[in-house]
């Protein structure tokens, strides 16, 4: 079961953040970008369907859903809110572009160490999964930093609006690195915070930007199903075909 955990709280990452993502679908600052951060939300997307087609497989299996069958779909639209493991910081309103790109930066610099790790772990399907997400998040990660470094270094208003994007997203990136039960065994998050801290450092210097000083109260919850007033509505909009109309077909 704990195996199934980690992999659905992979999913519910992806997912949400998909979801946040994608409010910016038609609203880009230019055309450009509008373009590149739906890519990056289908990118999300996918990977998250590969996750959840593996949990799936692995409930099946399990026989813990005695006379039902788990899809990806069913993991998705028919779970409730406490049932979701995604971090905190996916499921966040997405801000003004300041916030997004940087959350995005946060987000995709710890998936290139979760999957680089995973990439060498003995379960041969998600190690296949981590590969190919992998090519995407470097991308993602190049994409973000840059965007970060440009509206760092930019004007007295983008530098403002990133100061204030950090100041608000920074004691959500804690929870990152907190392990829950079912993560033990599975990845090495002490390592993975230290290249995360670098990476993290090196571009918000050349953002012009600091790391937030002294021990800040970083919240969490999110991985045990505990999370912000903004989850439900998410949720609520995410699910809402699928609830009213279960097994739906095109």
């Amino acid at each position: 079961m704990q195996q199934i955990n980690f992999i659905l709280s992979l999913a519910d990452a992806n997912l949400i953040l998909s979801q946040r993502n994608a409010e910016w679908c038609g609203h880009g600052p230019v055309l450009e970008q509008d373009i590149a951060i739906t890519n990056i939300t289908l990118d999300l997307l996918g990977q998250a369907r590969n996750f959840y087609q593996y949990a799936a497989s692995l409930v099946n299996q399990s026989g813990n859903m005695p006379g039902n069958i788990a899809t990806e779909d069913s993991l998705a639209y028919r779970r409730t809110e406490r049932e979701f493991k995604n971090i905190l910081l996916c499921e966040l309103p997405k801000g003004d572009w300041a916030q997004t790109v940087l959350r995005q930066f946060f987000y995709s610099v710890f998936c290139k160490g979760l999957y680089t790790q995973l990439l060498q772990g003995q379960d041969a399907q998600l190690s296949a999964i981590a590969e190919k997400s992998l090519k995407e998040v470097l991308y993602h990660v190049r994409w973000s930093g840059e965007w970060v470094m440009r509206l760092g270094d930019g004007t007295a208003e983008s530098n403002q609006r990133m100061k204030q994007a950090l100041q608000f997203l920074w004691p959500y990136t804690g929870e990152m690195f907190m392990p829950a039960g079912f993560e033990n065994n599975e990845i090495d998050l002490a390592s993975i915070k230290k290249q995360w801290l670098s990476q993290v450092r090196s571009i918000l210097e050349e953002a012009t930007l600091q790391l937030p000083a002294g021990n800040i109260f970083m919240q969490s919850g999110g991985k045990k199903g505990i999370h912000t007033e903004h989850m439900g509505f998410l949720l609520a909009e995410m699910q809402y075909l699928q609830r009213m109309y279960p097994d739906a077909n095109w």
